[in-house]
């Protein structure tokens, strides 16, 4: 069961920040926003953790014996590859841990602390654009109630939308993501480049990527599909499959999307 977790929008903690990367970086800006106290960012290139430090006025390290030993919370804001390492050589002694990744289990984290959790913004950032970290929806979880209701507080102060979610419910949402954000935004290059090819600017198709987003705010995605898939028309898809000849990657991704366009739609 997913549950939405009470308002509260005034909690200061001590956090070293774990990572330089996007999230990091617009994580630790929006708590710092918030009276969060970033004491310390840990990042390997000594150039990226000084840059991020100096937004928050604290100390930085790229060396791991360095990182401070007592702050209330640790943020392991790295990839999911880097998070094994960060956990053995890091000195938590016991202190709230939490990892950012939507794909790994709490579990990870159980033998390196006796208090963690999971602070997963649903988002994608980047370092050059501001987010309104309000609407970001905020999945926590922890090892126990006392941790867990520590996360609820702070995620609060950032974000109106923080919901507890389990590992294996976030490892689905996070295959949700996938689907919805990076396989569309893949999409989107693929437009672009059929349209390069043909002389055409990618802002001609704008108005039509806002309006279907619009729309799935505001219903459901298989109530509005559009296109030839959806009314199984073969003389538009064949043709299509036919341009696409110069491109058999896209051309067998195509094929292949809008079976299961059609599959989907005579399902409902």
């Amino acid at each position: 069961m997913i549950i939405t977790l009470f308002l509260q929008k005034s909690y200061c903690m001590r956090i070293v920040l774990l990572g330089t990367g996007n999230l990091a970086t617009r994580l630790g800006i929006a708590l710092h926003a918030k009276h969060a106290e970033i004491v310390q960012v840990y990042g390997r290139s000594g150039t990226s953790a000084s840059d991020l430090a100096n937004l928050f006025g604290c100390t930085d390290t790229s060396s791991m014996p360095e990182i401070i030993t007592d702050a209330d919370l640790y943020i392991l804001a790295v990839s999911d590859t880097s998070i094994p390492e960060v956990l053995t050589n890091a000195p938590f002694h016991d202190r709230l841990i939490v990892h950012t990744s939507g794909s790994i289990s709490i579990d990870i984290l159980s033998s390196f602390s006796e208090n963690y959790g999971v602070f997963y913004p649903l988002q994608t950032l980047s370092k050059q654009k501001a987010v309104d970290f309000s609407a970001v929806p905020i999945c926590i979880e922890a090892n126990n109630a006392e941790n867990l209701e520590k996360l609820n507080r702070l995620a609060k102060t950032i974000s109106d939308q923080v919901f507890r979610i389990d590992s294996a419910q976030r490892r689905e949402l996070h295959l949700a993501a996938v689907f919805v954000c990076n396989f569309v935004n893949h999409f989107y290059a693929i437009g672009e480049k059929l349209l390069q090819e043909q002389n055409l600017d990618f802002n001609l198709l704008k108005p039509l990527i806002l309006e279907t987003a619009n729309k799935a705010m505001l219903h459901s995605p298989p109530e509005i599909q559009t296109g030839p898939a959806v009314r199984d028309n073969h003389t538009i898809m064949d043709q299509h499959l036919k341009m696409l000849q110069q491109h058999p990657e896209w051309q067998e991704l195509y094929e292949l999307i809008s079976k299961d366009i059609t599959w989907l739609h005579q399902c409902d």
